[in-house]
């Protein structure tokens, strides 16, 4: 089969397309035939190998060499101690753990993957699991009269976040790059913030920050928080992460604000919610561009330098 594999870190440049042999599920797994896989964060961070946390598993040399884990596709094989699959099932979901996607077939555990609704596209589809749990557990808290923010919410899960906070009557605020304000709007966001030119943390204090690229001090967090209000962080540098799993920990409980890391919950039980309200038309899918796999450095390019508009995507068959 073809892949895309890497076998060392480092810029777009160590990925080739390559002739693979056909992985073979193991127990409790499927494997899938890759229609489509999105495009992650993760992913840029786990082929350049930095922030440091995207090594685990593989310090000195990649663990996986096929990235991708926002598959979606059709069973293939169903290993032993499977059941509820069967092959020729259209399913989707967050193959985090083995990653793969970015090939013609990829092995995933039973239990990361759910049945596709029939109303999404593959391509739709492989937008929702890792960028929809997110999104809706970051929000989780918002509601009539609070003031939410999102700080990179021009990307997938920006985008999501921006809609699931305006549909629970919060007052949605997003910061981006200049060239994503419109399409921030576009998804409901009542005000927006070009991060090069406005500091966020020095604007009107808020009720929850739901901040998907981290870098900054938690006092600069400390003081975007309005009397009781939380600020929750999914990813940036290993740096800004452990300040606030450290000190910012401590500075909440002295200043009657909540820092700490979201600790994201993935599965279907988690990503499926965001699924229905999509099928729903509560929220909408916003793909920017889709790429075949002999692109998929142009596509990591396109998400890791900051450039997308909601999802990018991977359309493997």
């Amino acid at each position: 089969m073809r892949a895309v594999v890497h076998d060392r870190y480092g810029p777009p440049s160590v990925l080739r397309v390559a002739d693979v042999p056909v992985p073979s599920p193991e127990r409790g797994q499927l494997l899938v035939r890759v229609a489509a896989t999105s495009v992650n964060l993760s992913d840029w961070e786990t082929l350049r190998g930095s922030p440091l946390y995207s090594r685990i598993g593989g310090l000195r040399r990649p663990a996986r060499p096929v990235l991708g884990s926002d598959i979606a596709g059709w069973v293939e094989a169903v290993g032993p101690e499977v059941s509820g699959f069967a092959v020729g099932d259209e399913v989707y979901g967050d193959n985090l753990w083995l990653k793969g996607g970015f090939a013609e077939y990829a092995v995933a555990p039973a239990s990361a993957l759910a049945h596709k609704p029939a109303e999404l596209s593959f391509v739709e589809a492989s937008t929702i699991p890792q960028a929809g749990p997110i999104a809706w557990q970051g929000t989780a808290t918002a509601r009539p009269g609070l003031r939410v923010l999102v700080n990179g919410g021009g990307g997938g899960s920006g985008s999501f976040a921006i809609q699931l906070a305006k549909r629970a009557g919060a007052h949605v605020t997003a910061v981006d790059n200049g060239d994503k304000l419109d399409f921030m709007r576009s998804v409901g966001a009542d005000e927006v913030l070009d991060h090069r030119t406005q500091d966020f943390t020095r604007g009107e204090p808020q009720d929850l920050v739901l901040d998907l690229v981290a870098h900054r001090s938690v006092f600069a967090y400390r003081r975007a928080l309005a009397g009781g209000g939380r600020y929750l962080c999914v990813g940036g540098t290993t740096r800004a992460l452990l300040r606030v799993l450290t000190l910012g920990t401590v500075l909440g409980l002295l200043t009657g604000r909540r820092l700490g890391v979201l600790a994201v919950k993935a599965g279907p039980e988690h990503f499926e919610p965001v699924a229905e309200r999509c099928v729903a038309g509560e929220v909408r899918i916003h793909i920017d561009r889709t790429f075949p796999l002999e692109e998929v450095p142009q596509a990591l390019v396109h998400v890791g330098e900051g450039r997308s508009l909601g999802k990018v995507v991977v359309e493997v068959a």
